[in-house]
């Protein structure tokens, strides 16, 4: 059955965190506030967590599940090849809205999908998310939502799509830009925008001035 807790009351907060970081361990999944939408969220090393969200939201392979952190430090375990360009990135827009496709590390041990040797990593701007991905490490997490389905602005709107499927459910309030994050694709030399979002092109070209608009 699942369980759900209001992050707006600090008694069940405190739960709510407990309760969530052991569903992870266990390979449950957990829904969590983020600062664009709410996220499905699993162990990133459990292959068998990370089937679940993708069977939980009706998801292929062929679709990948991001990893969130908790700190861009986290990033020098986790990939390989990452450019000064990437750093700027990081720099000006972590904690927030802007995904990056980089090469992980070949050594890792976890299998979110058909990544082709890539993850797609975001550093979220929101206590409670930042708050339970500093105490389970990176998280698989995708948008809590069926596939094809709404992206969900509350918790309440995800648990109606994802019901039983989720063991804790942390209500974080309405997310305040519930709109999905930019996706930058940072493996070549030229950093590509393959999806627009949070982040707008004009915003990321302040920083660096060659991103490219993808196709």
């Amino acid at each position: 059955m699942s369980r759900r807790y209001d992050c707006s009351d600090a008694t069940e907060r405190a739960a709510g965190l407990r309760e969530a970081a052991s569903a992870i361990r266990r390979g449950e999944l957990v829904v969590i506030p983020t600062d664009t939408v709410y996220g499905l969220a699993a162990d990133a090393f459990s292959a068998e967590a990370v089937a679940e969200l993708l069977a939980a939201k009706g998801r292929g392979r062929n679709m990948p599940t991001p990893v969130l952190v908790g700190s861009p430090t986290t990033l020098h375990g986790l990939v390989t090849d990452f450019s000064e360009s990437a750093w700027e990135l990081v720099d000006a827009f972590w904690p927030g809205g802007l995904t990056l496709v980089t090469r992980h590390q070949p050594s890792l041990r976890w299998d979110l999908g058909d990544t082709r040797g890539t993850v797609a990593v975001r550093m979220p701007l929101h206590p409670v998310a930042i708050e339970l991905l500093n105490t389970t490490g990176p998280l698989a997490v995708s948008s809590a939502n069926l596939t094809g389905g709404p992206s969900p602005a509350t918790c309440d709107e995800a648990e109606e799509q994802l019901g039983q499927s989720v063991s804790v459910y942390l209500d974080g309030g309405r997310a305040d830009h519930a709109v999905p994050s930019s996706i930058v694709d940072v493996t070549g030399k030229v950093p590509v925008l393959r999806r627009a979002g949070a982040v707008s092109l004009e915003q990321l070209r302040e920083v660096v001035p060659d991103v490219e608009a993808g196709s």
